[in-house]
């Protein structure tokens, strides 16, 4: 039996369904039930909740969700293989997992949802989480479908995500990233906590919606964070000109001189920028 449920620990289930983690799918096995279960928490309160989780895997967080009271879990994953192990939870739980065997970068769970919005919680796959995280922030209509996520990244990318002006890992994920939630990282994991070990430390990140964020075009916003950060070494005045307008009207918007690198313009700065962008292109 195992510390939240009674069904049976998950090196068991790994060996039972003959599970071993492939890296082309990016799979890194967290087998730690304390540690699921504290990710769980991480997205509470869970009662009656909706939950999207991605790469489900053996099941782990699948658990931890379902235990700790999430009332529907939709487990997204592509890994045939898994599918038995997560239906075995299924019978433990009926009638509040839902497991859709799909490509996560395809799959769109807004058919499944109807009017309730959701929480997006998982251990992302490494190859793929920095490109789902980027679709989920890119979508539209705002605010989204979600009012939460709880995502396991990298340390490194857990840093740019969460970064703002004048840190290091300031760059576009974290400009997109700000301009649209509150990012937090919440708490570290060892690579001893995953079969395989990765070579890496893992950080969970907790990201909220915001609900009206700063008005602009969000592709204006991507190609200012692109030019700026694509020669980040450079003054405003040189990396801007890739935008083919005059970089000074954009540095005027944001009050900023084009003396200026892109670390140390904050969101709002781009925000600005990107708005008067959209002016000079929609006035010829």
């Amino acid at each position: 039996m195992s510390a939240i449920d009674d069904l049976p620990p998950l090196r068991e289930v790994i060996r039972h369904y003959a599970l071993s983690a492939r890296k082309s799918l990016g799979q890194n096995f967290l087998l730690d039930l304390n540690l699921t279960a504290r990710i769980a928490r991480a997205a509470g309160p869970l009662e009656d909740a909706t939950v999207v989780e991605i790469g489900p895997g053996p099941g782990g967080l699948t658990r931890a969700l379902l235990a700790l009271g999430a009332r529907h879990v939709i487990a997204v994953e592509r890994d045939q293989r898994a599918v038995p192990a997560l239906e075995e939870i299924s019978r433990r739980y009926p009638g509040r997992l839902e497991i859709v065997c799909a490509d996560a970068q395809h799959f769109d769970p807004r058919p499944l949802l109807g009017a309730t919005r959701a929480k997006i919680v998982a251990n992302l796959p490494y190859n793929i989480a920095t490109a789902l995280l980027i679709d989920w922030l890119s979508i539209e209509p705002w605010p989204p479908w979600y009012d939460m996520m709880v995502l396991m990244f990298q340390r490194e990318v857990a840093e740019r995500i969460v970064a703002r002006e004048n840190d290091e890992a300031y760059g576009r994920l974290g400009v997109l990233a700000n301009w649209r939630a509150e990012t937090k990282i919440l708490f570290d994991i060892s690579p001893a906590a995953f079969v395989p070990q990765p070579k890496v430390t893992s950080s969970v990140v907790r990201l909220v919606p915001r609900l009206a964020p700063e008005a602009c075009d969000r592709r204006a916003l991507e190609q200012v964070a692109a030019a700026a950060f694509g020669q980040r070494r450079k003054m405003l005045r040189q990396s801007l000109k890739s935008l083919a307008v005059d970089p000074a009207r954009l540095a005027t918007a944001a009050h900023v001189d084009l003396t200026r690198r892109a670390e140390t313009i904050p969101v709002g700065g781009f925000v600005a920028m990107a708005r008067e962008l959209t002016d000079i292109r929609s006035t010829g």
